[in-house]
C-alpha cells in the first residue's frame, strides 16, 4: 500500500514534521511504500522530503495531511481519489497574535477557517491529543480520533556532553527552563511575572532559560524584554539562547531544576515530553492539551496564581 503524507513546511526539529518523519519509518518498517511531500523543505532535509510538486504526491492509496496552517494542500487534499486522512496538530486562536502582529493573526484565522472547509470531506479525522479531537468535533467532523505524536526522546537521552555549556550552567543558579518558540500564547511575560514573585518569596539565586526562537513576533520579545527592565531585573537571570542543537538541548535539560510551562494554548506540548524523559521536574499550569500530555506526571496548577505557582517551583 502507498501511505503518503503532506506537510505544508518541512523544518528541522518541528514538532510537525519530526513527526510525520516518525510516521514514515513506522509505515515503512510495516512494509508500506510512504513518503513525505511539502510545499517549502529546510536544506537540511533535502532528499529525506519530496516536493508537493512531484506527481507522485497524488498517487496514494491512502494521504495524510498534516495540519498546522493554511495552505494550497488544503483544497487540493479534499479532491484526492484515495482515502483521505487529517492529522490536526491545532491551529492557535488568532486573539493570542493580534496584540503583536495583525499578520499573524489573520494568518491563524485563515487556517481555522480553511480547516473548516475539510468537514465532509475525509474518512478519519485525528488529533493529535484529545483535546485536539474535541476541537474537530466542535467544528462539525465526524469519524474523529486521536494518533499521539511520536517523540524521538533518545535524541536528548543519548546526546553528547557539551562542556562549556554545562559548565556555564553549573554555577550556582537554579536554572528554570522554558524550551519553544516565543509566541503569546506560550505567555512568556506570565514567566517574567513568575520570576518576580520567586525573587521576592522564594530565592534570589534564579536563572530563567527560554530555549528557542525569538523572532517569531518580535513585537512580543521587545514586550518580553520590557517587561524584564520594568521590574529591574537583573538581566543576566533571564537567558535566550534562539534555538540549539540536540546536545545543546539535552545540556540545557540535564542541568535544569525544574521546567515550567505556563502557555495558555497547546494542542500537545512536546516538551513536557522531554522534560519528562530527562528526569526534570515539571510545574504547568493546567490549560488545552497540557494535563493530557502531563498524563497525571508533573505538578499541573489551576487557576493562574503566580505567588502559588512560585510556591510550587520552590518545593519543587
Amino acid at each position: 500500500m502507498i501511505v503518503n503524507q503532506w506537510v505544508p513546511a518541512a523544518h528541522h526539529g518541528d514538532a510537525v514534521g519530526d513527526n510525520a518523519r516518525a510516521i514514515r519509518s513506522v509505515l515503512r518498517r510495516q512494509g508500506h511504500q510512504s513518503d513525505i511531500f511539502a510545499l517549502s523543505i529546510d536544506d537540511a532535509l533535502t532528499g529525506s522530503v519530496r516536493p508537493w510538486s512531484d506527481r507522485d504526491a497524488r498517487q496514494g492509496d491512502v494521504t495524510i495531511l498534516h495540519f498546522a496552517m493554511p495552505s494550497p494542500m488544503t483544497a487540493a487534499f479534499a479532491t484526492l481519489p484515495g482515502t483521505r486522512v487529517l492529522c490536526y496538530h491545532n491551529v492557535t486562536p488568532p486573539a493570542f497574535f493580534a496584540p503583536f502582529d495583525a499578520g499573524l493573526a489573520g494568518l491563524t484565522a485563515r487556517g481555522r477557517a480553511e480547516l473548516t472547509t475539510l468537514v465532509g470531506r475525509v474518512d478519519v479525522a485525528l488529533g493529535v491529543s484529545d483535546y485536539n479531537r474535541r476541537e474537530l468535533e466542535d467544528f462539525g467532523f465526524d469519524h474523529t480520533g486521536v494518533l499521539p505524536l511520536l517523540i524521538d526522546t533518545t535524541r536528548l537521552t543519548s546526546a553528547p556532553p557539551v562542556p562549556a555549556l554545562e559548565r556555564m550552567l553549573q554555577d550556582g543558579l537554579v536554572n528554570i527552563l522554558f524550551v519553544g518558540r516565543l509566541a503569546p500564547n506560550k505567555k512568556i511575560e506570565d514567566h517574567i511575572r513568575l520570576a518576580e514573585q520567586y525573587k521576592r518569596y522564594v530565592d534570589v539565586y534564579y536563572r530563567f532559560i527560554f530555549v528557542g526562537r525569538c523572532d517569531a513576533v518580535p513585537r512580543y520579545y521587545d514586550a518580553i524584554r520590557g517587561l524584564v527592565a520594568e521590574y529591574r531585573m537583573l538581566s543576566d537571570r533571564f537567558w535566550f539562547p534562539g534555538p540549539a542543537s540536540n546536545a545543546e538541548l539535552a545540556a540545557y535539560y540535564r542541568n535544569a531544576h525544574a521546567y515550567v510551562s505556563l502557555s495558555e494554548h497547546e494542542g500537545f506540548c512536546v516538551p513536557l515530553v522531554e522534560a519528562m524523559s530527562m528526569d526534570v521536574p515539571v510545574l504547568a499550569y493546567g490549560a488545552a492539551a497540557v494535563p493530557e500530555t502531563l498524563g497525571g506526571a508533573g505538578v499541573c496548577f489551576t487557576p493562574k496564581d503566580l505567588e502559588f505557582a512560585a510556591e510550587l517551583l520552590g518545593a519543587l
